[in-house]
């Protein structure tokens, strides 16, 4: 498994291909990329961390399939949007790929049209994973009738603030200004500072970004 560092998100990359791994390491070099070669190590990194985004390849390394392990990543990492980048893929497999309860979000054709990948995976982590989960939640909330205040709505309104602060933060090389932040989003200090905790936890900002800023007290 490999790694390179960077801030802007993290994306789970399973390609087995050189060339194609070289591709995006030079496109997509402003996140942080971790690249296996199979299905069943991809299965593994997830236990270790769960990323914001999969870039899953259909013919893998030992003969597996991306589109065989796709349930069982979806199942570990449901939140998680997943790109299936494939030249072998008939219309019926691209159609299956993106339909069902484990289903795919996208599918990129081999070869891969640079342009059509960098905006396929801005949009995917910036609309899918998070950003549709907070939409779900919201959607349930509504039918079920919750009110303000209750546990739920606070837990969708944490998620919802957190994402918002993912996107606005997300690849920044300074520091935010906490007191700005809380006066927009009309809450503490304090709860600003947690919810940057929390992402930092998650992987999904730089920890530079998420400590305290000097003089904010």
């Amino acid at each position: 498994m490999a790694e390179v560092s960077h801030f802007a998100g993290s994306i789970l990359i399973v390609e087995d291909d050189p060339t194609q791994l070289r591709l995006y390491a030079q496109v997509l070099n402003r996140y942080r990329l971790t690249c296996v070669s199979t299905g069943t190590a991809a299965l593994a990194a997830l236990e270790e961390r769960i990323p914001d985004l999969i870039l899953l390849d259909h013919v893998l390394a030992r003969g597996e399939l991306g589109t065989t392990f796709l349930p069982q990543l979806k199942t570990v990492a449901a939140h998680v949007p997943v790109i299936i980048i494939s030249g072998t893929l008939d219309i019926a497999g691209k159609l299956g790929a993106l339909q069902g309860p484990f289903s795919a979000d996208y599918v990129i054709e081999k070869p891969v049209d640079i342009g059509q990948l960098e905006r396929t995976v801005e949009t995917a982590l910036t609309e899918c994973g998070l950003g549709r989960t907070v939409r779900s939640l919201r959607s349930l909330e509504r039918a079920e009738l919750i009110e303000d205040g209750n546990r739920e709505r606070l837990f969708t309104e944490r998620l919802a603030r957190q994402h918002e602060l993912l996107k606005r933060l997300r690849g920044l090389a300074e520091k935010p200004n906490i007191s700005d932040l809380a006066g927009e989003f009309h809450v503490d200090r304090k709860t600003i500072r947690r919810d940057l905790h929390d992402l930092v936890q998650r992987g999904q900002l730089d920890p530079a970004i998420g400590s305290d800023t000097p003089g904010e007290g």
